[in-house]
């Protein structure tokens, strides 16, 4: 029977996956977590006075961020073992799992451009009974693109190369260099979270001021959530990199990681050029 599946194996390069519960718990998490957030955001206490429901809306984004972190976790588990141990990624499903992280990106790319529309649908052409006309609106006190913004940036492009260089070395098999600067690239990462916060508790404006403090925090926040998976998606390659389950010539976890890194950084510079700089006024 081994030897039937071997040959089956030889000569389909594809597997079949196993029943799995995960993709169902993972999608169900997700969608308790936002409909808990989505909850919480309408402020029930100061509506209803009932803090019963305030705190129902926590109980709920509580338990649904646990059965996500579990259900990810096992998912992802399994698919690493599928890859590392069964060998069952072969170049034609390396290839198509390729295909389809990138397509997961360029979805990525399509949400950061609609609130980049957004951004400049009301900044082009200010409403001049809501902005006077001016943009950013007046009141606003923005903030100065060659301070913290500008640090940060810088921040994002050495992580870039040092990514790059990781890259580089585990294809020329140096595994101490490859997780040396995969280790600074992490620390980079947590770095620029570390500045976007303090830059946000110094913030002189909100989220609440006009649609420019909304604009501002929605394109820089989820910008940040991004860093953050993305700090965390290298954090387990450093350690399956660290545990010997990647190869010269096989390390699909780390071209994802990779891929993903790079996109947070390419976005960087639009933020940049056209929050900080332009759209600030500061330019």
């Amino acid at each position: 029977m081994n030897k039937f599946k071997n040959l089956i194996f030889v000569n389909f390069p594809y597997h079949l996956v196993e029943n799995s519960p995960w993709p169902f718990t993972t999608s169900l998490s997700v969608f308790s977590l936002l409909l808990g957030f989505i909850v919480s955001a309408q402020n029930p206490y100061h509506i209803t006075n009932d803090i019963t429901k305030t705190n129902n809306c926590y109980i709920l984004i509580i338990i649904s961020f646990i059965s996500l972190i579990i259900s990810v976790y096992n998912w992802w588990s399994d698919v690493i073992i599928e890859g590392s141990k069964r060998g069952e990624h072969t170049l034609k499903v390396q290839k198509n799992l390729t295909l389809g992280f990138i397509l997961f990106v360029i979805s990525e790319v399509m949400i950061f451009a609609s609130f980049f529309f957004s951004y400049f649908y009301v900044s082009l052409i200010p409403d001049p009974k809501s902005f006077g006309g001016l943009w950013p609106p007046m009141g606003i006190d923005t903030m100065d693109y060659k301070s913290v913004p500008l640090l940060n940036t810088a921040i994002l492009f050495f992580s870039g190369i040092a990514i790059t260089a990781t890259h580089n070395y585990l294809i020329n098999k140096n595994k101490k260099l490859a997780i040396f600067y995969l280790f600074i690239t992490i620390s980079l990462g947590l770095l620029f979270v570390y500045f976007q916060y303090f830059e946000y508790f110094n913030a002189l404006f909100s989220i609440s001021d006009s649609v420019f403090g909304s604009n501002f925090f929605l394109i820089t926040g989820f910008h940040g959530i991004h860093v953050i998976i993305g700090v965390i998606f290298l954090i387990v390659t450093l350690f399956r990199l660290i545990f010997n389950h990647f190869y010269f010539n096989h390390f699909l976890g780390f071209n994802f990681s990779s891929i993903y890194y790079h996109f947070v950084d390419v976005v960087w510079i639009f933020v940049f050029a056209v929050l900080y700089c332009w759209g600030s006024g500061n330019f």
